[in-house]
């Protein structure tokens, strides 16, 4: 702690975490390190896999490209540090450390948030627009959606911070969650918090609500066109096309949607931290199955692949 006049500000905080849970401590590590091993190896593989083949050079693989690299880092701003803690007995971070954290967590979750909207008209375009589809999504305008997810996820991190740093901490200073939730540090704010409250409706208003009713009536439109399809073939294939994204949206959305109602009181309970875990950590992991398991073309994709590797073997083996 380090003392500013009559006040003696707060210069670390303790997070919680999963500590009010001893008996479970071990089965809660393993469970959540098992998730992380395969949040991180399901989205390398997607990654390496849309990479490696050139029939996957689209704007859709390029779209879900960045969002697989979204979710590494996104799951690795807290979850590292969450599985550290299990073998701590003081869970203590710095303020700057916190921060730094919640920096890079708002960063990545605002910019996955624009990078769906970016999907979604992807999508639109492609069943709404299929004629004009090639030359709507240049590569261009793909690296410039792409771009301006990030930079939007910069833009509200940043105003974020700067609204966090005006505020002080004078006790207590214990974070009833895994990671450093802006809610949780206004709540133990000892300052007036009305700016920095307001700014962060705000920034949920526009980043949050703009780009959810974006998606929406993206998707109205794509309804129908579809509805306009003759052929039951031909609207399932239609459908089949934007199911994926479709259902990723809407786990994104509803959890996040849940927590942030949840959240926006400062008062965290155990069940909270499990659904801020299935949104933080969960919903990552099951990006790659959901966009992979129905997709013929990644299930393609990855059979050339087997089959490249099978015929290098088979060559080395022969040189051999």
């Amino acid at each position: 702690m380090k003392g500013r006049g009559n006040i003696t500000e707060i210069t670390e905080f303790i997070l919680l975490g999963f500590s009010d849970f001893p008996r479970i401590t071990a089965l809660l590590f393993i469970i959540f390190l098992l998730i992380y091993i395969m949040t991180l190896t399901g989205n390398l593989c997607l990654i390496v896999l849309i990479r490696m083949d050139p029939h996957l050079h689209t704007p859709m693989y390029f779209f879900l490209n960045n969002l697989s690299f979204i979710d590494l880092c996104y799951v690795t701003s807290t979850v590292p540090k969450l599985l550290f803690s299990f073998f701590q007995e003081k869970q203590a971070i710095s303020f700057v450390g916190c921060v730094v954290q919640y920096f890079f967590y708002s960063v990545l979750a605002t910019s996955e948030c624009c990078l769906m909207t970016a999907m979604a008209y992807d999508r639109y375009t492609a069943i709404c627009n299929p004629l004009l589809y090639a030359s709507i999504m240049s590569p261009t305008l793909c690296i410039g959606m792409v771009m301006g997810s990030y930079m939007g996820g910069l833009t509200c991190s940043l105003s974020q911070i700067c609204a966090l740093l005006q505020l002080h901490f004078c006790g207590p200073n214990v974070i009833r969650h895994f990671f450093c939730d802006v809610s949780q540090l206004i709540h133990i704010s000892c300052t007036d918090t009305f700016f920095a409250e307001v700014l962060f409706v705000i920034i949920a208003t526009v980043f949050g609500i703009m780009n959810a009713l974006v998606i929406v009536i993206s998707y109205v439109y794509i309804i129908l066109s579809i509805m306009k399809i003759t052929s039951t073939k031909g609207r399932f294939k239609a459908f089949n096309t934007c199911a994926s994204h479709l259902t990723a949206v809407s786990l994104f959305y509803v959890s996040g949607v849940f927590v942030y109602l949840r959240s926006s009181s400062g008062v965290s309970s155990s069940s909270d931290r499990f659904t801020s875990m299935f949104y933080i950590v969960v919903i990552p992991m099951l990006n790659p199955l959901i966009y992979s398991l129905r997709n013929k073309e990644i299930k393609d994709a990855m059979n050339r692949l087997q089959k490249k590797r099978g015929t290098c073997k088979t060559l080395r083996f022969r040189d051999f």
